[in-house]
């Protein structure tokens, strides 16, 4: 009897358990073979999706250390390449938080060369737009390099490049963060004021923050006394009426005069307004009008709470046309994971964190679930045939992406989803996991195991989002269509499910961690397996839903395509793609 050697070793049929012989595959976290991405894919997928939270199979530290590596040899091979990217992510608002940039900037100011420094310093105000992750970068600095001289000059550039009104505002806005307040900052990088104006606001900010209201280090303790008395004389005239405003509603003794003040002054912010009177209904009607579009999403739940978002009322109308002007919440870089996970709350009736509790307001939930749609801006139709495939399995549920307590990558899936469905007419969304809980290996491929294992989704883009997570969820648990629950990972069930069905699809695009292992050819063959059966020229789009160094896109086919989940670029990205 002859050996079987073709069974054992061929490139066209594959176990997911083994490496595809020819090719640089590598063993995922979960013992699946799939492709390295590359150091700059990496770079993306941490500055978008970052590391928070960690992964199905990785701890948050373990996750940030492997994405910090990468960034490093990305620093190493092209420093002003990695400060280049971070801006264009950063200023382009393609991340859910901006706390990758801001940490990938610190590395690439404390370990590149002489050049990538300069221009990490010289980007800080381009990424650290505001004093919140300005503090962030000094903050995380300290764990690269001490206080040098281009620490202080990249400080004085962001004092003094901003418009003295503009500045004014983060001063009484963002007082104090990460243990560092702009008194601290002025004080160790002493900048040199760039107009009359600029002066009369620093020696403002010096004499006003009270030195007893923190410990002060040894240093302080002996300067002091001296510049408090340099920045005694302060010309008021100079000063942006936002100062004498925020001034004013420190010492107001009521709601009433609160009110008043705001009325008068439309750049109060919520967060200038003292904490005891934060409560009262009156005080956000006052602010409602002027809430910018991220302060008024962060509130809905506060201000439905204390009984101003009621049905029907003037002010839901309000926050109704403010939820749908899609200039305002793209200039306001409103990301679609801050809006999913605002109406996934909302839509609860209770914050993740504390017991503040309401009752919903249908319109303030159907407004949130378009406002995620205009997040991501105008995409381009193209016309193809997709199959939206849902990566259902364990691994998917096993992290957050970006911190958000709640929304797992799966959920994330489902959403992403939406927005090429919505554009796409043709379309099917598709959810699969190998079958089984306990399942090690997917058992065979007849008919019946492709129908437990992959699901035709229910799903509309004329559905809200957060019931379609409520459906996703519900697959999980066995509820639906007596599906199993989640089990593990195959990605190659949704191109053999289209070849055993005899759907016509143009464009696979797969929502996953990569982490797959339980089927036995791997995704990549059975894509080229659906385009010689079907004489289709069938494409794969892998939507990288976690911060991993994994792909089932074979580098070599141009066919295939790697994109990262929840990049505001991506659905234009993956229509640009099928249209090639």
């Amino acid at each position: 009897m002859s050996v079987p050697f073709s069974q054992y070793f061929q490139t066209k049929e594959t176990s997911q358990s083994q490496a595809i012989p020819g090719t640089d595959q590598v063993e995922n976290s979960s013992g699946g073979f799939v492709w390295a991405v590359n150091d700059w894919t990496r770079l993306d997928r941490f500055l978008i999706l970052g590391t928070e939270g960690g992964s199905y199979y990785a701890s948050e530290q373990e996750l940030t250390i492997k994405n910090a590596e990468a960034v490093v040899r990305c620093i190493k091979a092209d420093g002003e390449r990695v400060v280049k990217r971070i801006v264009e992510i950063s200023e382009a608002g393609r991340a859910p938080k901006n706390d990758p940039a801001i940490f990938a900037l610190v590395m690439a100011a404390g370990m590149g060369d002489a050049k990538t420094k300069a221009a990490a310093f010289n980007a800080l105000s381009k990424v650290a737009r505001f004093s919140t992750p300005f503090f962030m970068f000094l903050e995380h600095i300290q764990g690269f390099k001490g206080w040098g001289r281009g620490l202080s000059r990249a400080v004085c550039k962001w004092f003094n490049e901003k418009d003295v009104k503009q500045l004014a505002y983060q001063f009484v806005k963002y007082r104090q963060r990460n243990g560092w307040s702009h008194r601290d900052l002025l004080r160790l990088a002493h900048p040199k004021p760039a107009t009359p104006a600029h002066n009369a606001l620093f020696r403002w900010v010096v004499a006003s923050e009270s030195m007893g209201e923190r410990e002060v280090s040894r240093r302080e303790r002996k300067d002091g006394p001296m510049v408090v008395k340099k920045y005694e004389a302060i010309d008021r005239s100079l000063l942006p009426p936002i100062i004498s405003a925020f001034e004013a509603v420190q010492q107001a003794k009521d709601a009433e005069e609160v009110v008043r003040l705001i009325g008068a002054n439309p750049n109060l912010s919520w967060e200038m307004i003292p904490t005891e009177f934060l409560g009262e209904k009156k005080i956000w009607r006052a602010l409602l009008l002027d809430l910018l579009p991220t302060a008024l999403i962060r509130n809905l739940g506060r201000m439905t709470a204390n009984g101003l978002l009621s049905p029907l009322s003037d002010a839901v109308r309000i926050a109704v046309e403010r939820l749908s002007d899609g200039e305002s919440i793209r200039e306001a870089r409103v990301h679609p994971v801050a809006v999913l996970a605002a109406l996934t709350t909302y839509s609860e009736g209770h914050g993740a964190r504390g017991d503040l509790s309401w009752d919903p307001v249908g319109q303030i939930a159907d407004a949130l679930d378009n406002t995620f749609h205009l997040a991501f801006g105008n995409i381009t139709p193209t016309g193809k045939r997709f199959m939206l495939c849902l990566d259902l399995s364990r691994s998917m549920a096993g992290s957050e992406i970006a911190g958000i307590p709640g929304l797992t990558p799966r959920r994330g899936a489902a959403a992403m989803s939406l927005i090429t469905a919505a554009t796409e007419p043709n379309h099917i969304i598709t959810g699969f996991t190998a079958v089984g809980s306990d399942t090690v290996r997917f058992p065979g491929r007849s008919r019946e195991n492709l129908e437990l294992a992959v699901s035709v989704l229910p799903i509309s883009p004329k559905q809200r989002l957060d019931d379609v997570v409520r459906l996703i969820e519900s697959y999980g648990q066995g509820r639906v269509n007596g599906k199993y629950g989640f089990g593990g990972t195959d990605c190659s069930l949704p191109m053999r499910y289209a070849l055993d069905r005899e759907i016509p699809v143009d464009t696979f695009v797969v929502y996953t961690d990569s982490e797959t292992w339980a089927g036995d050819i791997h995704p990549a063959q059975a894509l080229r397996e659906y385009r010689r059966k079907t004489g289709i020229p069938a494409k794969l789009v892998v939507v990288g839903m976690v911060a991993n160094g994994f792909s089932i896109a074979d580098p070599d086919d141009s066919g295939m395509f790697d994109v990262v989940g929840f990049d505001t670029a991506t659905p234009e990205l993956i229509s640009d793609f099928a249209m090639r």
